[in-house]
Order: C-alpha cells, then sequence, then structure tokens
C-alpha cells in the first residue's frame, strides 16, 4: 500500500530534483504533525487523570488522614502531586523516582518557575543521566533554579514529600513520576514523623553526583 501511494505521488513530478525536494518537504511535515499529535495526546490523558483523581480524593486533607489508591492504568503518578500542588502553597516538594519522561520535568519546571513550589529535591535513579540525558539536564537546570539538589544514587523508590507549611504530606507509590500510567498502588499521609523519617533518610544520600550538588545545599 505505501509504494503503491509512493509511485503514484512520484508521477507528479518532472525530474529527480523535484522528486527529493518533494519527499524531504513532506517528510518534515510529517514528522511536525506527529509529535503535535503526541503532545495533544499526552495532555489529554494527563488531564483525564487528574479528573480521576479529582472525583475520588478531597480537595484537602486532614492531619492523621491515610487515602489509599488503587488505580487501574487510568491515573499517572504525576497527578497525585498535581492534586496536592493544585490544592495547597508547597514550600518543598521532595521526589524519588528512578526515571521521568520529559513532559513531566517540563511540569515541575513550571511550578519552580511560577513560585508555586518554593524548593524542590529530586533523587533519581543512576541510570537516568545516562540513559535520558536530556531529561536529567533538563530536571538539573530547573532544580538550580530554587537553590535545589539532584541526587543520582541506586534508586528504584517512589516517594514524594510535601511541606505545604501547615502539613506535612508524604505519598508512596508503585509508580514512577510517569506520564504512562498502568495499574498502580499509592498511599497518601498527612504525618510529620514520616515526613521526617523520609526526608531524613534522603539527606543522607551521598550521591554519584554530590559534587554537582553538595549536601550542604540540603533544606
Amino acid at each position: 500500500m505505501m509504494n503503491d501511494a509512493l509511485l503514484f505521488d512520484l508521477s507528479d513530478f518532472a525530474d529527480a530534483d523535484a522528486i527529493a525536494a518533494g519527499l524531504k518537504k513532506e517528510t518534515r511535515h510529517k514528522e511536525k504533525t506527529r509529535a503535535q499529535k503526541t503532545r495533544q495526546r499526552h495532555i489529554t490523558r494527563r488531564a483525564a487523570s487528574e479528573a480521576v483523581l479529582a472525583d475520588v480524593l478531597p480537595p484537602s486533607f486532614d492531619s492523621g488522614d491515610s487515602w489509599h489508591v488503587i488505580s487501574g492504568g487510568d491515573v499517572d503518578s504525576m497527578s497525585f502531586a498535581a492534586h496536592v500542588i493544585g490544592n495547597h502553597p508547597i514550600d518543598y516538594m521532595l521526589f524519588s523516582p528512578w526515571c521521568m519522561a520529559m513532559p513531566d520535568v517540563e511540569r515541575i519546571t513550571g511550578w519552580i518557575e511560577s513560585g508555586t513550589i518554593d524548593r524542590v529535591d529530586a533523587y533519581v535513579g543512576e541510570i537516568f543521566c545516562n540513559q535520558y540525558p536530556d531529561e536529567f539536564a533538563a530536571l538539573c537546570d530547573a532544580v538550580r533554579i530554587c537553590d535545589g539538589r539532584v541526587a543520582t544514587f541506586k534508586n528504584h523508590s517512589k516517594i514524594m514529600l510535601f511541606d505545604t507549611g501547615s502539613q506535612h504530606i508524604v505519598i508512596e507509590s508503585s509508580a514512577n513520576i510517569n506520564t504512562n500510567p498502568r495499574t498502580e498502588n499509592t498511599a497518601i499521609h498527612v504525618c510529620a514523623d514520616l515526613f521526617d523519617f523520609y526526608k531524613s533518610f534522603f539527606d543522607g544520600i551521598k550521591a554519584f553526583n554530590h559534587k554537582e550538588f553538595p549536601a550542604w545545599q540540603i533544606w
């Protein structure tokens, strides 16, 4: 089918130069359109994911609350962060994925640049900087804006911490900060002791890149 269509298109060209120019133009057009469609799918999926959480979770939590969520592939991990951030001022956020996608780095960057989050520390897996160099570089650039820390170490934990000024919120999840939703389990706790438990552990990490983000910068 594809060869037939290509031969039909070529019959309209007078010479080889015109054929090459037409194919080059068509390739550029298809690449651009495909990228736009992919991004639109991501935006649509993210909106649907956050709508699900808005329907099943309260906008704010009481101290001592624990909420447990099992999702059937319709909620991604970033939606939990967005739910908390959309309903609370955030003095501080810590997150520890294995890796993450560029749309999620861009979202965190937007929160930092807008002042929605005052400070971010990120603890990522050791593979992230080598296998996802563009995402890692963008994350480092974003975290430097708020004098935060990016630490690479042998990590597979998925924890998020939020200090709202009046509450300490902990999210424990099976999911990475990830735009590709799968069935995942997530627990949300409003507990200062649990927040301190996790934060003290991550503060003590000596990262592989500790010279770039020294420990004295810990919040």
